[in-house]
């Protein structure tokens, strides 16, 4: 019995060219990660950084950008503006009808994308500002000489690093393989995964972590990473048909059976996105005020108190279903099942199929918010009772899964491609007697 035949991504020159523009891209991102923004310490940065927990919003942004913000760098916005700028848009379509009409235009998509790049210099602008003033009044001995030109000039390089950084993410969309904004964020996540594992390795030595431990550990981060793809790629299947068409002029639409997939994690990852960027915010007021009810309030909401568990659980409950609901509309989904001539079997078109869609759709997001509640909470649990020397699970492990199935499916469809444009080239069929070309 022969070994399974490996297939290559390699062998096929499209799907070569794409994988070798992205690494070349990934490649200028990082390096542009380590150059510092001129007249900034970055060691002050950093040790102003270890000093500080991940729950504050410079540590949550610091993730997003695989920590080029503690190194002070000129990427230290990262792909975080164009990803606000999106989301911004996306929510103001459900909002406003002007701009969701917009969205179902191919014209009005154009018009969106641009609206949303101009967005995203005006954010990054913005940040770069907040940033600055943060180098020279929140970190001490960071910047040497502080004023109007450091000002002008550290918001000119974190604005233009930031733009620099959504246009590689177009061009990784474009002409490379994948997703290109999440490939930047899923290489800043996984690069930051090199000092957990030196800080493994020292807690070994160190005898803080002992090795039956660490081996439970792993097989716990197997079970939930095998856990996690099976819920990202899990979806609920309502089956509809499409009936028998008479087209005109003797041409007849055969039925089509079908189905409309609903994931039971629709809304990804933003739903902890959202519930961190509230969580954060007493901490990270108290950390730059003396007022004695936000430090009061800060302590309330640390990492491993009841209070900061429920309000986070329940934030992340609340998005959950929130975010699914803007993203996906089931009026519309039914409106253009009706102009199909489809039908859920059972159901009435219209109105009917548009409310039911609906309580399926409430009835999946239930157990993906638990889901996602279970992922997030994971890493804090490590961190506070088991002394774990690593951060494991939550919106990093969710990004890494989607752009990793993301990425390898579009890998597989390329290859799948390539094997039937060969078959449909090379395939000869016998037509009495004759050879017939395909």
């Amino acid at each position: 019995m022969t070994a399974p035949r490996i297939p290559n991504p390699f062998a096929v020159p499209e799907l070569k060219e794409k994988i070798l523009f992205t690494l070349l891209c990934l490649l200028i991102y990082r390096l542009g990660a380590h150059i510092t923004v001129p007249g900034v310490d970055a060691q002050a940065v950093l040790a102003f950084f270890a000093s500080q927990t991940s729950q504050t919003l410079f540590g949550v942004y610091n993730l997003f950008v695989g920590g080029a913000l503690s190194k002070a760098t000129v990427f230290a916005l990262g792909i975080m503006p164009y990803i606000s700028a999106s989301i911004f848009f996306q929510i103001m379509g459900a909002v406003f009808p002007t701009i969701e009409r917009l969205q179902k235009e191919e014209e009005g998509r154009k018009k969106i994308t641009q609206w949303t790049r101009y967005l995203t210099i005006g954010l990054a602008a913005a940040q770069a500002y907040g940033i600055t003033i943060f180098l020279e009044s929140g970190v001490q001995g960071a910047v040497a000489t502080p004023g109007f030109f450091f000002r002008i000039t550290t918001m000119f390089f974190l604005t233009v690093g930031a733009v620099f950084i959504m246009w590689l993410g177009e061009q990784i969309t474009e002409r490379g393989l994948g997703n290109g904004m999440s490939l930047l964020i899923f290489f800043s996540i996984i690069e930051g995964g090199v000092p957990s594992v030196q800080r493994t390795i020292e807690a070994l030595s160190a005898g803080s972590l002992t090795l039956p431990r660490l081996v439970l550990l792993l097989v716990v981060m197997v079970v939930v990473v095998w856990f996690t793809v099976a819920i990202t790629v899990a979806a609920r299947r309502i089956p509809i048909q499409i009936p028998r068409k008479v087209m005109g002029r003797g041409r007849i639409r055969e039925g089509q059976k079908s189905f409309i997939p609903l994931r039971i994690n629709s809304a990804g990852v933003m739903p902890i996105v959202f519930a961190q960027s509230i969580i954060i915010v007493p901490g990270t007021l108290a950390q730059f005020s003396n007022v004695g009810v936000l430090r009061d309030l800060s302590q309330a909401f640390q990492p491993g108190t009841w209070v900061y568990y429920v309000t986070y659980m329940a934030l992340i409950i609340f998005f959950t279903f929130f975010y699914t609901a803007i993203i996906f509309n089931p009026v519309d989904l039914a409106e253009n099942l009706k102009k199909q001539g489809g039908f859920i079997p059972g159901v009435k078109p219209g109105a009917r199929t548009a409310e039911y869609i609906d309580h399926v759709l409430s009835r999946v997001t239930l157990p993906g918010s638990l889901f996602l509640t279970a992922i997030a909470i994971l890493p804090i649990i490590l961190l506070d009772r088991f002394n774990v020397p690593f951060a494991f699970g939550g919106t990093s492990l969710l990004i890494v899964v989607g752009v990793a199935l993301d990425t390898v499916q579009q890998m597989q469809q390329h290859m799948i491609l390539r094997q039937y444009d060969g078959f449909m080239k090379q395939g000869r069929i016998r037509f009495r007697g004759r050879q017939r070309f395909m």
